[in-house]
C-alpha cells in the first residue's frame, strides 16, 4: 500500500523509540462531519511488541485486538482504556513487527470551538488533548476507528519543521517491569504546558 502524497508511509517503518521524538511538534488532522480538529503532538509514549516490551499490549503476540499493531505502520491502534476512554497510538516498525506511539499530549491548534464541545469538563485550554483519553476524545477518534489508514482522509499527518528539544522518563501509567527505569520511553517536550502529569499506576497500555 502506497501513501498519498506527503509523509511517506516508509518514515514510520522504523523502531518506536526513533521514531517518537520525530513525531514531537507532528500536527494531527481529524476531519469529520462536524468539522476539523487538529493537534500538535507534545507528549507520546512508545512501545514495542514481539515478546521485548511486557508493557504492551502485543506482549503476547497477535490477538484480535492487537492484529493491528502488527499490521503495515502508519495505521491507527485504538483501544479502551479503563472500559471507558478511547485512546490513539500510530502504528509504526515495519509490517509484522508490533509497535505503537501512544498519543499522550498536545495543543489543539484546529477546531478550538469544535475540541471544546467535545471536551466540555476542560476548565482551560491546555487540558482539552492533556491526556491520552483527553487527545482521543478532542479528535473525535472512534474505538472502530482502529485500522485506519493515518495517512488518508478523514487523517492527515504533518511532520515538524525542524526536530523538537525533548526529554525523556519512564512510562506514565505503566505498572510493573513495563512501568519501570529499564523502559525510559516516555517522550515529551520540556516546559509545554500541554504535556500530562507523570503518574506511575498499575495498568498496562499498548
Amino acid at each position: 500500500m502506497q501513501a498519498p502524497a506527503g509523509v511517506p508511509r516508509a518514515f514510520f517503518a522504523r523502531d518506536a523509540t526513533e521514531l517518537a521524538p520525530l513525531l514531537l511538534g507532528a500536527v494531527i488532522r481529524h476531519r469529520t462531519a462536524e468539522g476539523a480538529v487538529a493537534i500538535r503532538l507534545s507528549e507520546v509514549e512508545a512501545y514495542r511488541g514481539n515478546g521485548e516490551d511486557p508493557g504492551s499490549h502485543a506482549h503476547r503476540g497477535v490477538t484480535p485486538r492487537t492484529r493491528v499493531m502488527f499490521g503495515p505502520p502508519a495505521h491507527l491502534y485504538a483501544y479502551f482504556s479503563y472500559g471507558m476512554h478511547v485512546c490513539a497510538n500510530i502504528v509504526c516498525a515495519p509490517d509484522g513487527q508490533a509497535a505503537g506511539l501512544l498519543l499522550r499530549g498536545g495543543e489543539v491548534v484546529e477546531g478550538l470551538e469544535l475540541a471544546r464541545l467535545r471536551r466540555p469538563t476542560a476548565s482551560v485550554d491546555r487540558d482539552l488533548a492533556r491526556g491520552p483519553a483527553r487527545l482521543a476524545s478532542a479528535l473525535g477518534i472512534r474505538l472502530e476507528q482502529s485500522g485506519a489508514d493515518l495517512l488518508a482522509p478523514p487523517f492527515t499527518l504533518e511532520l515538524p519543521a525542524s526536530p523538537a528539544v525533548f526529554a525523556t522518563t519512564a512510562r506514565t501509567g505503566v505498572g510493573g517491569e513495563g512501568g519501570g527505569a529499564a523502559f525510559p520511553w516516555r517522550f515529551y517536550i520540556p516546559g509545554d504546558p500541554t504535556v500530562s502529569p507523570y503518574k506511575r499506576h498499575p495498568r498496562r497500555a499498548p
